[in-house]
């Protein structure tokens, strides 16, 4: 059983703080439990709780309604809104559940259902990726537990890896060659798996080197294939302390390529990026340079 401060289902709800203590104080909808010191607390239950009263009051049932609410009256008007709802939001909501759940099942019909109404492609774009970046948030925060990132991250690893595999490429004559790897102790693959999808559906070469990779090791692949792009993903390795120094190691080391660069750690932050870096900000950016760049 994990246990959740109020900012915790706050980060994960994206209800307010301080509206879920007006919520337990004017209609006694959550109850936080209290350690021996007094200071307040939630468990799975409680979270799960959260995450339905968001859905259903981003879907428009007033809080009101939801109070006076079973257990099993909340689960069904859940279940009906995300069976229904084409809304990327509500989506993601129910991903969370799964995994709070660890419930393979209901994963599969969220995931089967998208797939049929969107593709794999759109489906990544709109609903797992979006996810994807809640549960690293989440992850790096410590608000979820490795086991429940584990399993989700199992999960999807399996759904892109078949994709990737359907995939019938047929590279043009003037495609570019990407490499993508992850530097030494990271082990984020997800979205560097789906990146892989993503350049190969757009007819590029693209030699994968997985996680954890040795620069040592990316030197002795650069040197037999000499690709134009590299691609990598930083969600916790380097340290924040350490990535200029790699980047910068990387663009001195390949200074006849490109270093396509992405992540948790990286995003939003104000590097100081060597020329042949660029620096992918969200996922759609990294199609339209794909689409752009031969």
């Amino acid at each position: 059983m994990s246990v959740y401060s109020i900012r915790d289902l706050e980060h994960l709800s994206g209800i307010k703080a301080h509206t879920l203590r007006i919520w337990e104080q004017r209609y006694s909808i959550i109850t936080p439990k209290r350690t021996d010191t007094n200071i307040r607390y939630y468990d799975d239950i409680d979270l799960k709780l959260v995450l339905n009263i968001s859905l259903l009051k981003d879907n428009g049932y007033r809080i009101s309604e939801i109070a006076d609410m079973t257990e099993d009256d909340m689960k069904r008007h859940v279940m009906s809104i995300t069976d229904k709802s084409a809304k990327s939001p509500d989506q993601i909501q129910a991903l969370t559940l799964a995994m709070i759940d660890l419930d393979e099942e209901r994963f599969e019909k969220i995931i089967s259902t998208n797939f049929l109404q969107m593709g794999f492609e759109k489906t990544m774009i709109q609903i797992i990726y979006p996810f994807l970046v809640r549960i690293g948030f989440l992850w790096q925060t410590g608000s979820i537990n490795p086991a429940q990132e584990h399993f989700m991250s199992h999960l999807i690893r399996q759904k892109i890896i078949v994709a990737i595999d359907g995939q019938v490429i047929k590279p043009k004559p003037q495609a570019s060659q990407y490499l993508l790897y992850l530097p030494d102790g990271e082990l984020h693959e997800l979205s560097l798996l789906f990146a892989s999808y993503l350049i190969k559906t757009r007819n590029h070469r693209v030699i994968y080197l997985g996680q954890s990779l040795p620069f040592q090791d990316l030197s002795e692949v650069y040197k037999i294939h000499k690709p134009k792009f590299l691609m990598t993903i930083i969600t916790s390795h380097p340290g924040q302390d350490q990535i200029e120094e790699y980047l910068a190691m990387v663009a001195k080391e390949f200074p006849q390529s490109t270093l396509l660069v992405t992540g948790y750690q990286v995003v939003g932050q104000d590097f100081d990026l060597p020329s042949n870096v660029v620096l992918i900000n969200k996922i759609e950016d990294l199609i339209t340079f794909v689409e752009n760049n031969d």
